[in-house]
């Protein structure tokens, strides 16, 4: 089977995901639903074949000794791939993501205004978050073309791996990609330190350094962006604080009182559109109020200052849900699944 041309297919019927197993039908991901392909059953050879033709010396040998290994590659200059490729059972499997080519714009994935204005900023801690295939790396990709639309600064990037690619418009963008480029993200953020950036973008905080390494970068007049697999603002700043050990937790709350800038969080939920899915988006921007529920670590209360602060640009999950719901976008089921506060969420359809 040519696994070239069965990529091709799927990128017909809109996937966005390709999962490729030895001695199974390919299946693809639509619209958040695994499906199968009614292809052949795929054979080892065909894999490994497949493997041969995108993998160097180096990226074989990695392979081999770990039992995976992450990278990307574009197709005919039209398709751009994220790959995991992985063993099981002794034999290899491939996860795809398919990535367009095109940067998608903040207007054409319709985020709110607010979103364009936190491009302006100039220094402290974005953070864009949501669980896996939310959409996270295409957020944060609009928001750099923004900038390189529209200021001239240098940006650089640490991917693992790289998925969109820019070219230098106003601004020089120098993409890093983890395993190939740089060793880690966290040397990777101290190597950006020493090359005159004004925005850092961290493809994921993943660990106690990483998170001081950054809230230091914003501390120091450095705009960072970066993402977290949690849903919602309060949860997202728990996350980072519960990193630490309880004795510096004092000292992370005030940290992250004063750098952080706002928290984009978002999921994708099955519309009834076919073949697509809503973009529901909780946006926190920081002010006095809540900064100071961070640093007394009362991060249960910010959801209702973020409910009652429509006119400064922010809006909850819950909120977006309900609009998409009562717009006839999603369903009922869907709306009180997806939601963070279920009782919350049933009081607003009462009053329906």
């Amino acid at each position: 089977m040519n696994i070239i041309n069965l990529i091709k297919k799927s990128l017909d019927l809109n996937a966005s995901d390709i999962h490729l197993i030895s001695d199974h039908y390919p299946m693809i991901r639509i619209n958040g639903c695994i499906k199968k392909l009614k292809d052949n059953i795929l054979e080892l050879k065909d894999i490994l074949k497949f493997l041969e033709s995108i993998l160097n010396n180096e990226e074989y040998l990695k392979l081999k000794k770990y039992g995976e290994i992450d990278l990307s590659m574009n197709i005919d200059k039209s398709i751009r791939l994220r790959l995991n490729v992985f063993r099981q059972r002794g034999k290899y499997s491939i996860a795809i993501r398919i990535i367009p080519i095109k940067i998608p714009s903040i207007e054409e994935l319709k985020l709110p205004e607010v979103v364009k204005k936190l491009c302006s900023k100039k220094r402290g801690l974005i953070l864009v978050t949501g669980p896996a295939g939310s959409g996270k790396t295409t957020t944060l990709s609009a928001m750099i073309n923004e900038i390189n639309n529209k200021k001239c600064c240098n940006i650089i990037t640490l991917e693992d791996p790289i998925e969109y690619t820019h070219n230098n418009i106003k601004s020089i963008i120098s993409q890093r990609e983890i395993g190939k480029d740089t060793k880690s993200f966290k040397t990777g953020i101290r190597s950006a330190l020493r090359q005159d950036p004004n925005i850092i973008l961290v493809g994921e905080i993943r660990d106690v350094e990483t998170v001081e390494i950054c809230l230091n970068a914003g501390e120091t007049g450095h705009l960072v962006l970066s993402t977290l697999h949690t849903i919602g603002a309060p949860k997202s700043i728990d996350r980072l604080i519960n990193m630490f050990p309880i004795y510096q937790r004092d000292y992370i709350s005030l940290q992250i009182s004063n750098t952080l800038e706002a928290i984009i969080s978002q999921q994708l939920i099955p519309s009834f559109s076919k073949g697509k899915r809503a973009l529901a988006l909780e946006v926190m921007t920081t002010n006095p109020a809540i900064k100071n529920l961070i640093r007394e670590k009362k991060t249960y209360q910010i959801n209702s200052i973020i409910q009652t602060s429509n006119k400064y640009g922010m809006s909850s999950m819950d909120d977006s849900l309900y609009e998409l719901y009562i717009k006839g976008i999603i369903s009922l089921q869907d709306t009180i699944d997806y939601c963070i506060d279920e009782k919350y969420m049933k009081r607003k359809l009462k009053f329906l």
